[in-house]
C-alpha cells in the first residue's frame, strides 16, 4: 500500500480518518454476515466565482463527503450510501446494505474483482495540485477574462459571465480482499461565455480550459479573447441547401466521436446487446490509419488512475490498432457477464487518445477538405446506440477552396457511426484536452447535411 500524505488543512478529514472508516465498514460487514464487502469514501471541496458585466454574480463554496458500501452475501448484492461519517451512521449504512442484499436475487456475476488483478503495489499518481486562490484573486481573474472578451470585438454586447472554479478531493477504496488504496485529486477550470450582436443577429459562444494544475490552464486573457471572437464570428449565420459533403469536426467536439465508440464497446452495452459494435474485436471499424490509445498513467492526466473502481490495476493498451478493434472497456462485473477478463475499466476509460499516422494542422485540414462544413457546435442527442444512426443539430462554418467563408446555422448532420468511423480522412494536431477523450479536429469524407 502506498503511503498517503495530504495536508489536513485542505480537507475536512486527514486521509488516515478515511482509511479508518474503511476498516470499520469492512469489520461491520463481516460481523453482519457479509461474505465480501467493498467501500468508497470521499471528501472534497470546491470554490466557484462568477463575474458578469464586471460585477460579482455568484460566489459558491462547498464541502462534500460521501461513503458507499457494497456487501455480498454469497451471490446476493446490496448497496447503501450516506454523507454522515458518524459511527452510528456508518453502522446503519452497512446494516442497510446487508438488509438489501438478503432480499435480492442471486447474481452469478456479482462479487469483488479477482485478488490477483488488484493494484496492491502502485505508485502515487501526480494528480493533486492545490490552487490556493482567494475569492478576491478569483474575482480579479474573472474580470480580466471577461474584459478580454469584450475587447475582442466591438460587436460583443453582453456576457453570460466568466467563471473561475477550484475543485479538490480525496478518496479511499477498500475491499475485504485486503486492498486499500486512494489518493487526492484536483480539477480546476476557467470559462467565459459571451453574446455578440449586430443588426438583427445575436449569437453566443464560449471557451474554457480545464487542468489538474492551475499552472497548466490557458491564460485568462486568451480564454476571454477566444470566447469573444468565436461569438462575433457566428454573426450573420445563414442556412444552406441539403447536400452530401465532407464534414470537419472541430477538436473540442471531435472527442465526442471517441465517446460514441467507447460507449459502444463498453461492457454494459455489450452484455445488454444494445450496441452497434457487438463482437467487434478483430474487426475493421475505423479507417486503416486510425489508432486509439488508452494511457491511464499520463502525468496530470484528467482521467489518469493507477486502478479502476474495482481496485484493478490499469494498463497502457492500444484499443484500436490500424483501425482494428483490439479490446473492450470492461469492469469485473461486465467481464463476467461476457465470459471475458476485466480490462481495468470499471468506472470508465482512462485518457483515450485518437490519432492517425500523420496528424496535420487545422489549416491543412481545411485545405484537404476543400469545400464542406466545419462543425463547431452540436445540438441534441440524436445518436442510436443500437444501430449507430447519427443525426445531430449543428452550426459552424461553410468552407470553400480550403477557406472559411461564412457561418451557418439551423442545419442537421446525419450518417451512421460505422460509416463515419471508416470515413475518417485525417486528424489534426490541434488537440484541446478537456476530459478523458482527446484528439484534434476530425475530417469525415462525406455526410448528409440537411439545411433549411
Amino acid at each position: 500500500m502506498t503511503n498517503l500524505t495530504v495536508s489536513d488543512t485542505r480537507f475536512s478529514y486527514p486521509i488516515s480518518t478515511l482509511q479508518q472508516i474503511a476498516r470499520d465498514i469492512l469489520e461491520h460487514a463481516k460481523k453482519g454476515g457479509a461474505t465480501a464487502c467493498e467501500t468508497n469514501i470521499s471528501d472534497g471541496f470546491g470554490q466557484t466565482v462568477t463575474v458578469r458585466q464586471n460585477a460579482v454574480e455568484t460566489i459558491e463554496y462547498n464541502r462534500d463527503k460521501s461513503l458507499s458500501v457494497t456487501v455480498y452475501i454469497g451471490q446476493k448484492r446490496g448497496n447503501a450510501s450516506t454523507s454522515d461519517f458518524s459511527p452510528q451512521a456508518i453502522s446503519d449504512t452497512v446494516a442497510a446494505a446487508l438488509s438489501i442484499a438478503r432480499y435480492t436475487a442471486d447474481d452469478d456475476c456479482a462479487g469483488l474483482a479477482e485478488a490477483k488483478l488488484l493494484a496492491t503495489n502502485y505508485s502515487q499518481p501526480n494528480l493533486y495540485y492545490p490552487w490556493q486562490i482567494s475569492v478576491e484573486e478569483a474575482i480579479e481573474l474573472a474580470k480580466t477574462c471577461e474584459q478580454a472578451a469584450f475587447a475582442a470585438d466591438k460587436r460583443i454586447t453582453n456576457s453570460e459571465g466568466a467563471t473561475i472554479s477550484v475543485s479538490e478531493s480525496q478518496f479511499i477504496y477498500a475491499n475485504s480482499l485486503g486492498f486499500m488504496g486512494g489518493y487526492p485529486l484536483s480539477r480546476h477550470s476557467i470559462s467565459c461565455a459571451m453574446i455578440a450582436e449586430h443588426n438583427d443577429s445575436k449569437q453566443r459562444d464560449y471557451w474554457y480550459s480545464v487542468a489538474r494544475d492551475a499552472a497548466d490552464l490557458e491564460a485568462v486573457q486568451s480564454i476571454g479573447e477566444k470566447a469573444g471572437k468565436r461569438s462575433a464570428a457566428r454573426l450573420g449565420a445563414r442556412k444552406i441547401e441539403t447536400c452530401e459533403i465532407p464534414v470537419l469536426f472541430e477538436a473540442p467536439i471531435a472527442s465526442g466521436l471517441i465517446g460514441h465508440f467507447a460507449n459502444a464497446v463498453s461492457g454494459g452495452s455489450l452484455y445488454r446487446k444494445s450496441s452497434f459494435l457487438l463482437n467487434s474485436i478483430g474487426q475493421q471499424v475505423f479507417a486503416p490509419t486510425i489508432q486509439i490509445l488508452e494511457r491511464p498513467h499520463i502525468h496530470k492526466g484528467l482521467a489518469s488512475a493507477p486502478f479502476d473502481d474495482d481496485g484493478v490495476s490499469t494498463v497502457d493498451r492500444n484499443v484500436v490498432d490500424n483501425g482494428v478493434v483490439q479490446g473492450y472497456f470492461l469492469g469485473s462485473y461486465s467481464a463476467r457477464k461476457l465470459g471475458l477478463r476485466t480490462t481495468g475499466n470499471a468506472g470508465g476509460a482512462h485518457n483515450l487518445i485518437m490519432q492517425n499516422n500523420a496528424q496535420i494542422s487545422f489549416d491543412a485540414l481545411l485545405k484537404q477538405m476543400n469545400t464542406g462544413l466545419l462543425v463547431t457546435e452540436l445540438l441534441g442527442h440524436g445518436v442510436n446506440p443500437v444501430t449507430g444512426d447519427y443525426s445531430r443539430g449543428a452550426s459552424g462554418f461553410w468552407v470553400e477552396n480550403g477557406e472559411i467563408r461564412y457561418p451557418v446555422e439551423e442545419i442537421t448532420i446525419a450518417g451512421n457511426l460505422k460509416d463515419m468511423f471508416k470515413s475518417i480522412q485525417a486528424i489534426g494536431d490541434d488537440v484541446v484536452v478537456r476530459g478523458s477523450k482527446q484528439c484534434g479536429s476530425v475530417l469525415i469524407d462525406r455526410m448528409t447535411v440537411a439545411g433549411g
